[in-house]
């Protein structure tokens, strides 16, 4: 199976002309009745053999940190960091393995984060909040650090996202350790609202990365993607925490009707943009919401069938048709903001 990375790759070394590869994707847009641009494509798995590989470097990085952990904390994340590198040099470097890159990015960020946060856990200074915070903030930025490093080696398009979360991580903790709420303060009335405003950020950040490739034809389109998965649930969750779906209590019609409104509204930015993350983010929520309407109406039985009923046929109808709809939202946007986003694909007709 062959990405469309790949397909940038034997252009840029001369195996096909740009003029092959356009001609290809318009074939492959006819053949599945999809523009390419609407596709969102991204690599994950190209055979088997990238699922065999991350199996045993999953194996071999658990027994590093299970032989770190045994002779001194903090030991454990950063031989996970220091292998996880190392095999990035083959794997990602030289064969450019999709998901074993991404497993392995993960997995170095992840143990320069958690060597320090280790040490913490061992140490004396549980009693200093405000010293624990800015730890805990440097650990952050340390694996913020570490990502950049990794981005600047391996260039894996998930790497920018492991840096913004990194980043807003730290800047979160060290809000919260300057604030330092008092105690008996809801950790919820300070964290929600920095989480949104660091999804918003991300979220903003990773538009600048689709406009830069409105065809969605370089590295950057996968960055993009990345980032939007990370930035949506970041803004889903806070946004409908606030609109009481979290607390455990029925919503009534009210609430409901409130946060099917707010799915339409994230539909409609999934539709201009381009990215479906905000509608899978959500769809928890709705789901949720659905179900606490139908029981009010005392369809308790078939509350859980009729919500999968009506939202299955919506996400489905709304994947069948995602060019036409969508071509029909950018169509009503500023001509302006439609020169900024993703170009809404058009299907040639099939012979």
């Amino acid at each position: 199976m062959y990405s469309e990375q790949d397909l940038r790759d034997a252009v840029a070394g001369g195996a096909i002309t740009a003029e092959s590869a356009d001609a290809f994707r318009t074939h492959v847009a006819q053949m599945r009745r999809m523009p390419v641009t609407d596709e969102e494509n991204f690599r994950l798995v190209n055979s088997f053999n990238d699922i065999f590989v991350t199996i045993a470097a999953v194996l071999l990085l658990v027994a590093m940190g299970g032989i770190g952990t045994a002779i001194v904390p903090g030991l454990a994340g950063l031989l996970v960091a220091a292998a996880a590198w190392f095999m990035a040099e083959f794997f990602t470097k030289r064969r450019r393995m999709a998901l074993p890159s991404i497993v392995l990015m993960l997995a170095f960020v992840g143990g320069l984060v958690a060597a320090p946060i280790e040490i913490l856990s061992e140490s004396n200074v549980d009693d200093n909040a405000r010293m624990m915070g800015a730890l805990v903030a440097a650990s952050f930025l340390a694996g913020a650090i570490g990502a950049w490093l990794h981005w600047k080696r391996f260039m894996v398009p998930i790497t920018i996202a492991a840096i913004s979360a990194t980043t807003a991580a730290a800047v979160i903790a060290t809000v919260v350790t300057a604030i330092m709420p008092a105690e008996g303060t809801s950790p919820e009335y300070i964290l929600l609202p920095l989480v949104f405003a660091a999804g918003i950020a991300i979220f903003a950040f990773a538009m600048r990365w689709d406009m830069s490739d409105r065809e969605r034809q370089t590295r950057r389109s996968d960055v993009a993607f990345w980032l939007h998965l990370l930035a949506a649930p970041m803004i889903a969750h806070p946004l409908f925490h606030w609109l009481g779906i979290n607390d455990g209590s029925t919503i009534g019609a009210g609430g409901a009707l409130l946060v099917l409104g707010a799915y339409l509204l994230f539909g409609l930015v999934a539709l201009a943009i381009d990215r479906r993350a905000l509608l899978v983010s959500a769809l928890a929520y709705v789901i949720v919401a659905l179900t606490g309407l139908f029981e009010q109406n005392g369809m308790v039985e078939l509350s859980v069938a009729l919500t999968a009923l009506v939202i299955g046929s919506a996400l489905l109808m709304l994947s069948a048709f995602w060019p036409a709809i969508r071509s029909v939202v950018v169509d009503k946007l500023p001509g302006e903001l439609q020169q900024r986003l993703p170009v809404a694909g058009t299907l040639a007709p099939s012979a």
